[in-house]
């Protein structure tokens, strides 16, 4: 009952006590308020219990050795799982969960910017944008000068800078790359 209710002159809050009836006391509704949320958690992990034991109850118990193999996207698992895997993903990886979060992040200030802007808040509002989005660009500009932003990179050293170094184009890719 403590909820707010729009009235003539906006939003009021209402009282957490209500007069009852039969006597002119007030009487609290805070613990019915209580009581429901008691009520909907007791709903809540009943479900659960009665889920997990009707499933327990009714699946089938058929023991096999495809039921122990290791499930990679329905396909049965090739060689062994423990690989070296190229860090490029990683990085792009990273590097789109960056900017994700810099438009998740940014598309809410840019919405109440003008409201900001009214209240005299908006120099401040720009700022610590401005600032947030200058730390971004120079990790942006670190991961470019590092090169983790191309997907095929040139060997530098090693046996095949030589045929990479001598040839342009598709060639010079085939040159280095694994067969």
């Amino acid at each position: 009952m403590g909820f707010a209710h729009p009235g003539p002159q906006g939003p009021q809050r209402l009282p957490l006590t209500r007069v009852d009836p039969h006597t002119t006391d007030p009487v609290s509704t805070m613990p019915f308020d209580f009581a429901q949320v008691l009520i909907f958690m007791l709903v809540a992990i009943g479900f659960v219990l009665v889920a997990l034991t009707l499933s327990r109850l009714v699946a089938p118990r058929v023991l096999n050795a495809d039921k122990g193999e290791i499930y990679e996207c329905g396909e049965r698992p090739i060689g062994d799982a423990w690989f070296n895997f190229n860090p490029r993903f990683y990085i792009i990886a990273l590097v789109f969960v960056v900017f994700d979060v810099e438009v998740a992040l940014t598309f809410p200030i840019a919405v109440v910017f003008k409201a900001w802007k009214e209240q005299g808040a908006g120099l401040i509002a720009l700022a610590e944008l401005l600032v947030f989005l200058v730390i971004l660009a120079a990790g942006l500009a670190y991961v470019w000068k590092k090169r983790d932003l191309e997907w095929i990179k040139t060997v530098t050293g090693g046996p095949w800078a030589a045929a990479n170094q001598s040839q342009k184009g598709p060639a010079r890719r085939a040159a280095w790359e694994p067969r």
